[in-house]
Parts: structure tokens; sequence; C-alpha cells
């Protein structure tokens, strides 16, 4: 039994060459732990489609012709413009998401924005979702679990992971409002960007 429990301590030790690979490891790190790669962070594991969306919106968003504010296709359907500035302002519901604890659904709320231009509304667009960009880059994951709370005055209507919520709330409605406008352009025999594949007047590029 003694020389059994000796080859079990002796097996525990590291190899020779297991500790000249922890020297080396130490020396190229400075004396410091090496620093977690960025495929660890919250921003790659959870959103790794995050760069593809925002692309694929804004392609959207530039295709909206000037002139048809005003249009819908039916009475209980949302004008042109207000489909495409809202579309536009939802990486702002990312970015609240990301940077506050909770959200009061009765609380006062700022004026919606009014665009002259197209090209007015994809630089607003540019604007929020550099700044969403840079706020997930940045996320840990103590602040990627945290729940994240929908109220309505006192009362609490959801309290759900923080990411899951950006996931919904912000990649997922932006790809509904996206078919939406996409239908929008057909009818105004405007022409349809690429999206996750071909459309019926673009291909998407060969690289992709």
């Amino acid at each position: 039994m003694a020389k059994a429990s000796a080859r079990s301590k002796s097996s525990r030790k590291p190899t020779k060459s297991a500790k000249k690979s922890a020297k080396k490891s130490v020396r190229k790190s400075g004396g410091k732990p090496a620093a977690k790669s960025n495929t660890q962070l919250p921003i790659a594991l959870l959103f790794p489609d995050l760069e593809s969306e925002l692309s694929t919106t804004r392609r959207m968003l530039a295709r909206v012709p000037e002139g048809n504010e005003d249009w819908r296709p039916h009475s209980k359907s949302r004008t042109l413009g207000e489909l495409a500035t809202h579309l536009a302002q939802l990486p702002g519901f990312g970015l609240i998401m990301a940077t506050r604890d909770e959200f009061d659904g009765l609380g006062q709320r700022p004026p919606e924005p009014r665009f002259t231009s197209s090209e007015e509304r994809v630089r607003f667009f540019d604007e929020l979702s550099g700044q969403l960009r840079k706020v997930l880059q940045q996320m840990t994951w103590e602040q990627a679990r945290m729940p994240w709370k929908l109220r309505l005055g006192p009362k609490v209507v959801m309290s759900t992971p923080r990411t899951q919520v950006i996931r919904t709330v912000f990649i997922t409605h932006s790809a509904h409002h996206r078919a939406q406008l996409g239908t929008y352009l057909r009818m105004l025999d405007t022409p349809v960007p690429w999206s996750y594949g071909r459309s019926a007047d673009e291909e998407p590029p060969a690289a992709i």
C-alpha cells in the first residue's frame, strides 16, 4: 500500500516538460497571466452575427426612396417613413438594454427623430450602431448574465437575462421589420438588396 501511495503522489507531480512549458508561457506574457482571447467574450459567442445584421439593415435603409415618406400599403400599416425610422432606431433599443438594468414603458420618452432624407436616416443608424458595437465589445460575462427588467410603472412585466433581451428586441426585431421594409420596397418598384441570400434584384458578393 505504501508503494502504491508513493506512485500516486509521484503521478500528480508535473513532468519536466510541463514545467518548461509553463515557464515559457510566463516569460511570453511578461510574468502575467495570458489575456483572455476575444473569442471568449460575450460579443463573440452570443452575437457572432452582429456585424452582418447591422450591414443588412443598413443596405435596406439606404434603399428607401425619397419622396415616398407618407406611402403605406394599408390603412393599418406604418408609413414608409415611420417604418424606416423605427428600424433605424433599433440599435438604440439594444443600447438601452446593454447600458441600463431596466426600462419603464410608461416613462417619458424622447421625441421621434425626423429626417429630411434617407441619407440622414442612415447616418443616424450608423451613429447608434457604432455606440452599441463599442458597448457590446466591452461587455463582461457578469454584465451579460444580469437580469434586465421591463416595467410598466411599478409593475415588472419582464425579467430576462440581458443578452437574451438584446437578441430578441434588437436583432430578431430588426430582421422582422427589415422583411416588412423589403415588401414596401418591392411594392414601390424599388430594387430590394440581398439579405441572407440573393433577392430578385441582387446577388450577394462572391466573397460572402
